[in-house]
């Protein structure tokens, strides 16, 4: 009988292994990996481990497409836009100019994906499926307005909401404040693949016909609604990496129909079945990790690398409210014992830390908070407040200083800004980091 390792001589790497018993008598592929292995294979699949390590701008931020899928789209700008952001921790000297050019070029393509999000424009065949009863029938419960806006769409090109008289009709926002009808029909007509986005000025989107705006090649090719909700459910565990099956109030599952089969919508399987299909497909390989609680997901692809996983270098990264890093706010406390919430919509006076606040990654450790300022105007980055978890120590760790330095300088390029400004409770910081000027 073979005596048990120590803690110091465990190998990170994972055991495979061939689980009898799915659903249809096949065998599957399976994976065990201990907690260090899992935290080390996650910051390095999601190009963490080093930050901004890909090179080559556009063909870089290309690469972080291809792997995860789709990019989340928020158009708050504080901090930088969060798909900007995304690619900014991962792509060397990454300009949001980029991500505009590529959406000029129509390489990627903005349509609903756990909200609305970046894809690759040849995905979208897979990719633009919904199963959206609220969008169909808010079209049909406004036909005079939805008629006049794809009337003047198709005679007068790329319009916003903004070019329309306001209408106000029967339909309310998510905080049940009545909705400019006008909107409300633009973004239902998105969702259903009739219009899509042109380009944004800001905050204010622009659309216009899909057929003016795709590749003939891409709308022609027809795709069953039910081969589109399976690639969009392996899309999300493209985006994290190591996903459950449950969800933790985020919304990781949002728009891809209920998990059981539903009369509401006839020839769908529901979630559940889609998931073992994908898994006794090989498509996602089943993961246990040592201390956890419940089965995840890698996919294929990965499989090796979850195996053998490097030993993250000393790097810092800066991650967004809608990073997949941050998708499973439980997964983060189990495994990294990192308590992340986004206090957009918490009352300032209860907020433990700041409305748009980035969570600080340090190789493969989640050791901190910042709340940054971009003020454009005035070429700065302003640093509201700064948050360690505790036990971490800055100036004590060994390679975070320089880490954290090089951070600060590929964000004031990010920012096109040449200061930091620091508070003045923040002065040990300020001296262990610097102004960047």
């Amino acid at each position: 009988m073979r005596g048990r390792r120590s803690v110091d001589t465990e190998p990170l790497g994972s055991v495979l292994q061939i689980l009898p018993g799915s659903a249809r008598g096949r065998s599957v592929l399976a994976v065990k990996v201990s907690a260090e292995a899992a935290r080390r294979f996650f910051v390095t699949r999601h190009f963490l481990a080093p930050a901004r390590s890909l090179k080559g701008g556009p063909k870089a931020a290309l690469k972080v497409f291809a792997r995860f899928g789709a990019v989340q789209v928020d158009p708050i700008a504080v901090a930088g836009r969060n798909h900007d952001l995304v690619l900014h921790a991962r792509v060397a000297g990454y300009d949001p100019g980029i991500c505009d050019r590529l959406y000029q070029r129509r390489e990627i393509f903005e349509t609903y994906n756990k909200g609305l999000s970046l894809v690759p424009t040849d995905e979208l065949p897979w990719a633009r499926g919904t199963l959206s009863l609220r969008s169909p029938k808010l079209i049909a419960e406004n036909k005079a307005v939805a008629k006049q806006v794809l009337q003047r769409i198709r005679r007068e090109g790329p319009l916003s909401s903004q070019d329309f008289e306001r209408v106000s009709g029967p339909t309310t926002d998510w905080f049940g404040a009545q909705t400019n009808t006008v909107r409300a029909v633009l973004e239902a007509y998105n969702v259903t693949g009739v219009l899509g986005l042109a380009r944004r000025e800001g905050n204010r989107r622009y659309y216009d016909l899909s057929e003016r705006l795709l590749p003939a090649e891409v709308l022609e090719r027809k795709v069953p609604v039910v081969e589109q909700m399976r690639h969009k459910l392996l899309s999300r565990y493209r985006s994290h990496g190591l996903l459950g099956i449950g969800g933790d109030g985020s919304g990781t599952f949002g728009g891809l129909g209920p998990a059981m089969p539903d009369p509401r919508f006839p020839g769908f399987p529901g979630r559940t079945a889609l998931r073992k299909q994908l898994i006794e497909a090989g498509e996602l390989v089943p993961v246990e990790i040592e201390g956890q609680r419940g089965k995840r997901y890698v996919v294929r692809d990965e499989v090796g690398l979850l195996e053998a996983p490097s030993d993250p270098p000393p790097s810092v990264a800066f991650i967004p409210p809608f990073d997949a890093v941050v998708w499973d706010r439980k997964f983060l406390g189990s495994l990294f014992g990192f308590d992340y919430v986004w206090e957009l919509f918490v009352p300032p006076e209860k907020r433990r830390w700041g409305w748009y606040v980035l969570p600080i990654v340090f190789g493969d450790r989640f050791v901190g908070r910042i709340e940054p300022r971009i003020d454009q105007d005035n070429a700065t980055v302003s640093v509201l407040d700064l948050w360690w978890e505790k036990g971490f120590t800055p100036g004590r760790t060994e390679g975070f200083v320089d880490a954290m330095r090089d951070a600060f300088g590929a964000y004031l390029g990010f920012a096109r800004a040449t200061r930091l400004e620091w508070p003045p409770h923040l002065k040990a910081e300020k001296r262990l980091f610097g102004t960047g000027a």
